[in-house]
């Protein structure tokens, strides 16, 4: 039996299925997301959706669906599935669905009379070229199918509008057509591995909506072009191959690339391997640069996400040749914004001041998985570099006081930490002066810095720095953040210190080293817990707290409010379980495995078998934002490596 199959019940009721979305990457920028039944439900949603290095390599959708019918004795049943203005669905291809399978590759199965027709989607690694198989597994009579393409050619966050500067053309290649409709994006190949007659039937399609849009409060309607349709006939067991990409290929190779393609991939037959899978679609590889893209469908390369999420996306699933890889080009681009001022063109944000705390979080969690002797032979002039820069006071926006060895920083008038929400360009969450996760986060680097740099006679001088540094901040930081109902304050600006109850407090509790004792940790622990602990993550501000919104919902000022103001982020489950794991011990194995049941169940709900980026703060913990979200899924895999350890 599957880990991730739905039956024809739930997909034939779109109340449902709609609301559950597949997404595929192919590791270099491209992607393939839609619902499970194939109707598109947001404008970012497309078959083919590829990167255009020369537009700033921002996304854009060139094939947005494929509409499939199988004809018999001359008629045609549509396979296909769009919603239209007024929330009309034509054609309703989803009636035919038996079942949809999403253990190795998409495998949807319809059945129309006596024809039982399936088809597989792949996305071809590091290419931007997804194959679809059909394959007749069961006919009576002669079979013919025909595929109407259609074609957006427009950037992921735009929509189309009907017009008259399209090129119409359309070029023929081998068992397929090329398309290119607007001059300066790729040309789009549609080619099939076996013989097919193309029909010219140009049209455009009007009014097509896309209901996520529409509940979102942003522009939701749109038309697309569809220039004609290919047929061909196909026998009971035989195979086809489509193949949409921005190259010609050859058909005879169709079958050979699909079924190599296959064999590389893990089976999602359970919770770990789920998200192993979701993992890797966070790569991004361009030359010999390696990244991680922040999410899907609208995610960017961020400094910030890419350092936060790196050891579980690599170190938690076994990758550790791919956190070397990324954690090189990500720290080549730190070293230039330290050495010149310079700003990173492709990881935004490397100038932001908690980015070289949690460079060195990131690479303490790498000397933890790989050793040591390894982190030292690979990281040590970093760390000492990093820690030195900071210490200097090197970067513009980070301060160390020289009487309690505390940073600050202003972020008064510009977001400076992850809680980055902005309404008419500034901070909703105001967090400036001391904040608590950036002296937590630097506490523990002088002490990792310390720890790493250990028997290094020529560091020897630094090290002590680094010892005095966090010796000299440790009471202050209890002083300053540790207050009279136990829980720590989430930023102190001079002679105010904020009261609300936030999770960044988890973080200081969490990591390795901390300023606090273990009664200290666990009475902030206790309230993190009580106020702040959902099944889907910790709560970005506790209900008792000022300003509490639990939905992620309404206009996009409205949710821009909401964001950092109650809804809940499952990546901070990491700091959570770390934090009580140390407070509890062993003891403590039952209860996070535990409270990991709330993301397994996720792994059927929206994005199957990927974590969103948020979730209401109050039941029923809707899933929201980003479908699939790279700090998510890492951190969730960190606990899970972490409650491996525990159990050997």
């Amino acid at each position: 039996m599957s880990y991730l199959k739905f039956d024809k019940n739930l997909l034939i009721n779109l109340d449902q299925s709609l609301t559950k979305e597949m997404l595929r990457t192919n590791q270099a920028g491209a992607y393939h997301c839609t619902s499970l039944v194939g109707c598109n439900t947001r404008k970012q949603h497309g078959l083919l959706v590829i990167p255009v290095e020369e537009l700033g390599n921002k996304p854009h959708v060139l094939l947005s669906s494929l509409d499939e019918t199988v004809i018999q004795h001359g008629a045609p049943f549509n396979l296909g599935i769009h919603r239209y203005r007024g929330g009309v669905y034509s054609p309703a291809g989803h009636k035919y669905i038996r079942e949809f399978d999403c253990e190795g590759v998409p495998r949807m199965t319809y059945r129309v009379g006596g024809v039982i027709l399936t088809k597989e989607k792949i996305f071809i690694s590091r290419e931007n070229r997804i194959l679809i198989r059909y394959t007749l597994v069961d006919a009576h009579s002669a079979t013919t199918l025909r595929f109407r393409p259609f074609l957006a050619f427009r950037e992921s966050n735009s929509l189309c509008v009907a017009n008259e500067a399209i090129n119409r053309e359309l070029r023929p290649v081998e068992n397929g057509v090329a398309s290119a409709l607007y001059a300066g994006l790729p040309t789009l190949y549609m080619q099939f591995s076996h013989k097919v007659t193309w029909v010219d039937e140009p049209n455009w399609y009007n009014g097509i909506e896309y209901s996520k849009d529409l509940e979102r409060g942003v522009p939701y309607c749109e038309d697309l072009w569809v220039p004609g349709y290919f047929e061909l006939p196909i026998r009971k067991g035989e195979s086809v191959i489509f193949s949409a990409g921005v190259s010609e290929v050859s058909p005879r190779s169709l079958k050979k690339m699909y079924e190599t393609e296959i064999a590389s991939r893990t089976p999602r037959t359970s919770f770990f391997n789920c998200l192993k899978n979701a993992a890797k679609q966070f790569y991004l590889r361009r030359g010999d640069n390696m990244y991680v893209i922040s999410g899907y469908p609208w995610g960017v390369v961020l400094a910030r996400n890419t350092f936060m999420s790196l050891p579980g996306l690599t170190l938690a699933i076994d990758h550790r040749d791919d956190y070397e890889a990324i954690m090189a080009t990500a720290l080549r681009a730190m070293q230039r914004f330290i050495d010149t001022g310079e700003r990173s063109a492709a990881i935004a944000g490397i100038e932001l001041p908690d980015i070289p705390l949690w460079a060195l979080w990131a690479i303490q969690q790498y000397a933890k998985s790989a050793g040591q002797a390894r982190a030292r032979e690979l990281y040590m002039e970093a760390v000492a570099n990093l820690a030195d820069y900071v210490l200097r006071g090197g970067h513009p926006n980070l301060f160390v006081d020289e009487s309690t060895g505390l940073l600050s920083t202003d972020g008064h008038l510009e977001p400076v930490s992850w809680m980055n929400s902005r309404l008419g360009g500034e901070p909703v969450v105001r967090r400036s002066g001391r904040l608590v996760e950036f002296n937590a986060l630097w506490y523990n680097a002088l002490m990792f810095a310390a720890e790493l740099a250990e028997g290094n006679a020529s560091l020897a001088g630094r090290r002590e720095v680094w010892l005095a540094e966090a010796e000299k901040m440790k009471k202050p930081f209890v002083d300053t953040f540790l207050n009279e109902s136990g829980y720590l304050y989430d930023t102190v600006d001079g002679s105010y210190a904020d009261p609300s109850v936030r999770p960044n407090m988890a973080i200081a509790i969490g990591l390795d080293y901390s300023p606090l004792d273990r009664r200290q940790r666990k009475g902030v622990l206790d309230i993190v817990t009580r106020e702040l602990l959902t099944p889907k993550g910790l709560r970005t501000l506790s209900p008792k707290s000022y300003g509490y919104r639990p939905f992620y919902l309404g206009s996009p000022e409205e949710r821009e409010m909401a964001m950092h103001n109650g809804p809940a982020r499952p990546w901070l489950m990491g700091f959570y379980a770390d934090a009580y794991l140390r407070v509890f011990g062993l003891s403590g194995v039952n209860y996070i495995d535990r409270m990991l049941i709330g993301f397994e169940d996720e792994m059927s709900q929206g994005c199957i078998g990927s974590l969103s980026q948020l979730y209401d703060g109050n039941p029923p913990f809707q899933g929201r934002g980003a479908v699939s979200h790279a700090t998510n899924v890492a951190e969730v895999l960190r606990t899970l490596r972490t409650l491996k350890k525990f159990n050997v």
